[in-house]
């Protein structure tokens, strides 16, 4: 069963969400008396996270023997008490539902707290990959799971640079699953490249998400909301096909399509991206509409670290195109996918040739880090405090945009045209 609305001229409101949720849920009898799991988004991605919170425990409790949420931290720190807190809005929950719920954060380096459920074999994978990929790969989950006889997914879907759109079994891996099927999933995404998966619902990187997921015996019910300026514009419930009705509807809301590149882009992160490793996004949700030899700059002053989990390791590495890591592969094999990916989407993409790597475009950081370290990582610096987002606005017609909240919405080019790295390698060796 499947149900849900959205639309693209006006939000939902709370009263349409609960009833599109309601009648399903009423229809549901495995519900009824089970232990159920809900799998939530963090503070990194917008939308009414604590209005769902909210929605679940108050029709759930009542009728479920248990109702447990877990943050999909994937590899960001969790949340401190307090955070945690404001992000689910505990206080306005009532008492007695609240102390019926429990709530759990997802810690994807601790072994202790993983379990096994499968192995997808190198031929599979070889499969799945269309040849990018030939390894086996444990797939390992957050051992909770086992625990419970229902999981829900709940969150929302956007275009993402790994996969294609986020949601669906996204919530899983790598939202709370182990380092194995973590690090290859981001690898293979940045094999295919940024401009090519971004916004693409079915991607290679999908279907291995769905692989990994059919080990899973429990039903699996998907919740996923599709937010624009902050509000729901859709709200999809029930199984893949909920997923898919979203990522379409998302892609009619958060791709926006432009007549022109622009040969500056000024990419204003919010305060939810708290370091480069989420604010990343700021580029690759805008490197489609970059021109060749253009720049990119991540205003975000407000962001300190590189990374708060993997700051030393991409530190150590820096940022680069995928060719600089892939024709020096016997370097750099060893190094965890997630951080060559994460290193390879912010530089964005290019050639590797004679010894030097060649981005199409420059990426400079416009935060709170400082220049000494945006030049050992290899990224450009500008003194967030010379920055004036108005200096850049309204000159459009000139080759300059200005995107403020930046990193939920994908521009796109209106012709079509996707920055393409075999176009890139034709170009350097004419």
């Amino acid at each position: 069963m499947k149900t849900g609305t959205g639309n693209t001229h006006r939000p939902l409101t709370e009263q349409e969400i609960a009833t599109i949720w309601m009648s399903y849920y009423q229809e549901q009898e495995c519900f009824q008396g089970k232990k159920i799991l809900a799998v939530i988004p963090d503070t990194t991605r917008s939308g009414p996270t604590s209005f769902f919170f909210k929605l679940l425990s108050e029709t759930m409790t009542p009728k479920v023997r248990e109702l447990s949420f877990i943050l999909a931290l994937g590899t960001h720190p969790p949340l401190s008490l307090d955070r945690l807190e404001n992000h689910l809005q505990l206080k306005n929950l009532n008492g007695e539902i609240s102390r019926k719920v429990k709530i759990y954060q997802h810690f994807w380096n601790d072994p202790s707290q993983l379990t096994l459920i499968g192995t997808i074999s190198a031929a599979e994978m070889k499969k799945i990959s269309g040849g990018l990929m030939k390894e086996e790969i444990p797939v390992t989950i957050n051992k909770l799971v086992k625990e419970y006889e229902v999981i829900l997914l709940v969150g929302p879907v956007f275009p993402h640079e790994v996969v294609g759109f986020s949601g669906g079994y996204k919530y899983l891996f790598p939202g709370i699953s182990g380092p194995d099927f973590l690090h290859r999933f981001h690898w293979l995404g940045a094999l295919i490249t940024n401009p090519k998966i971004n916004g693409t619902r079915d991607t290679p990187v999908r279907a291995a998400l769905n692989r990994a997921a059919s080990f899973l015996t429990q039903p699996i019910h998907q919740l996923f909301y599709v937010v624009k300026d902050k509000k729901v514009y859709g709200f999809f419930v029930g199984d893949t096909e909920a997923w898919t009705e979203a990522a379409d509807l998302s892609a009619k809301l958060n791709i926006k399509y432009v007549p022109r590149s622009y040969q500056t882009v000024l990419s204003i992160a919010p305060k939810m991206y708290e370091d480069i490793w989420t604010a990343g996004k700021c580029m690759y949700k805008l490197e489609p509409v970059v021109a060749d030899g253009g720049l990119l700059i991540i205003y975000a002053p407000h962001v300190k670290e590189v990374s708060h989990t993997h700051g030393e390791e991409i530190k150590k590495v820096g940022y680069h195109t995928r060719d600089y890591f892939l024709k020096q592969w016997e370097k750099f094999k060893n190094v965890p996918g997630c951080i060559l990916a994460h290193s390879t989407h912010v530089k964005g993409i290019g050639t590797y040739r004679d010894g030097r790597d060649n981005p199409r475009i420059e990426v400079v950081l416009a935060t709170g880090i400082p220049e000494k370290i945006c030049r050992e990582i290899n990224l450009g610096y500008l003194n967030p405090e010379k920055v004036n987002p108005e200096d850049y606005s309204g000159r459009e017609e000139q080759g300059t945009l200005v995107v403020p909240e930046a990193g939920e919405v994908l521009y796109r080019l209106a012709d079509g045209t996707v920055p393409d790295i075999d176009r890139l390698n034709r170009l350097s060796q004419a």
